[in-house]
């Protein structure tokens, strides 16, 4: 990597820990510039506006949140264990970030009724991930482990809303309770769908010998992928 990409590399993750900590519309030119002891005008000039900034802190805040949650649950064979691997390690992060926040969570606050680019941006990769879980469920009902009649939007819907009150209450109520109440709501909708009788929950993981990923620099599904 050249010294020009190691810099903006490096202003870009410090732009992502001040976004999570103030939120995107909080982030500005001269916090990050004193963040990384350089000029407003040397942070300035790897991006083209604030706005340019605030989309690539959402661009890293997706390829980290795949390479962590996504890659690795998609290691486990396909079918209800990837789908659980996948939501373990959801869960997992969303409860390391009730300590520094989720760009998402907050970003869907500051942005709902804020038109323009970066909304856009966050509105796409939320639907990319929404269409990898969607991919996820359908595999595991391809594989015969969850009901064939089973609405895909619907258990996604719930899904995203456990993962919402863990978010809520780890974070604004600090309850200690939150992760483990999340993993065992998740367990519950899970067991509702399937075809068989109850099995491991999302905390079990990827086993060994699960089948390779796709590259390491996938992205989540975009409208028309």
């Amino acid at each position: 990597m050249r010294k020009g990409e190691q810099t903006r590399a490096s202003i870009v993750a410090a732009a992502l820990e001040l976004a999570a900590r103030d939120g995107l519309e909080g982030l500005t030119i001269g916090a990050l510039a004193e963040r990384m002891q350089m000029s407003k005008s040397g942070v300035f000039a790897h991006f083209g506006s604030r706005e340019d900034l605030q989309i690539a802190v959402l661009k890293e805040y997706e390829r980290r949140f795949v390479q962590e949650v996504l890659m690795p649950g998609l290691k486990a064979p396909r079918g209800l264990q990837r789908l659980r691997a996948i939501l373990a390690r959801w869960l997992d992060r969303t409860a390391i970030e009730a300590a520094s926040g989720c760009i998402w969570i907050s970003g869907a606050t500051e942005y709902d009724d804020r038109p323009g680019a970066v909304r856009e941006e966050l509105v796409g990769t939320v639907r990319g991930w929404q269409r990898e879980l969607s991919r996820a469920i359908r595999q595991a009902v391809e594989t015969g482990e969850l009901l064939p009649d089973l609405d895909v939007d619907e258990l996604v819907f719930q899904l995203y809303g456990v993962i919402l009150v863990l978010h809520h209450d780890g974070r604004l109520l600090n309850s200690p309770d939150a992760l483990p109440r999340a993993r065992r709501s998740v367990d519950r909708l899970i067991d509702s769908y399937r075809t068989g009788p109850a099995g491991d929950g999302p905390g079990q993981g990827v086993r060994p010998g699960s089948e390779s990923g796709p590259p390491p620099d996938r992205q989540l599904a975009r409208a028309g992928s």
